[in-house]
């Protein structure tokens, strides 16, 4: 297996695919990409989970989003996709593995789905496979992930992925709808060493 390094040396991200699904590069320049990242960053149910940093209003703002998706990409900070399914390539919903950490070799994980994707195991599938990438080819010690306390499903997820509660981190994200005032999050994190979650 290649280190860190040596695999940002000598490859781009690749394509992901498996569990029914195929995780493909956002395309800043598709005008259905862009539509699709808006109305996942717009979703009320998002937003009562997630405030991102930059905000995404509108067509032109979700374009600029997914720019900064792409650069990351391109200079291996993080890998960012579409999830789709795999047989018609409709889109799901997002998983990022974000802020890559060469030197201590961690990174982060987070995902959102479509509204009409949901209740499928959409997002359970892709963290199965995007983190198993994560640990094993991308060659990673640590992978963690974050979501505000209350937010059951996404918790349920996580440890259904093998990514065990660690604590709750006081004020560490932004209210929802708000970047004056913050709230709790719960801490979760898998290890390459851990063992594989069983019953995916």
């Amino acid at each position: 297996m290649a280190t860190v390094d040596e695999h940002h040396l000598t490859s781009p991200f690749p394509e992901l695919q498996g569990r029914g699904l195929r995780l493909r590069p956002w395309d800043a320049d598709s005008e259905a990409d862009v539509g699709v990242w808006l109305r996942g960053l717009t979703d009320p149910e998002f937003m009562r989970w997630n405030t991102p940093i930059r905000s995404v209003t509108d067509l032109g703002s979700a374009r600029e989003s997914l720019r900064a998706k792409e650069s990351g990409m391109a200079d291996g900070s993080s890998a960012s996709y579409c999830i789709t399914e795999a047989a018609t390539g409709t889109p799901l919903g997002h998983i990022g593995v974000n802020s890559i950490h060469l030197v201590l070799s961690h990174a982060r994980i987070g995902y959102w789905v479509l509204p009409e994707a949901r209740g499928r195991g959409v997002a359970t599938r892709a963290l199965a496979l995007a983190a198993h990438w994560a640990l094993t080819d991308l060659g990673l010690n640590r992978v963690e992930l974050d979501h505000a306390v209350g937010h059951e499903a996404s918790c349920r997820i996580a440890e259904r992925c093998g990514f065990r509660y660690e604590g709750t981190l006081r004020g560490a994200m932004f209210e929802a709808g708000r970047r004056d005032a913050f709230r709790d999050m719960h801490l979760h994190g898998r290890l390459a060493g851990d063992p594989e979650p069983e019953g995916l």
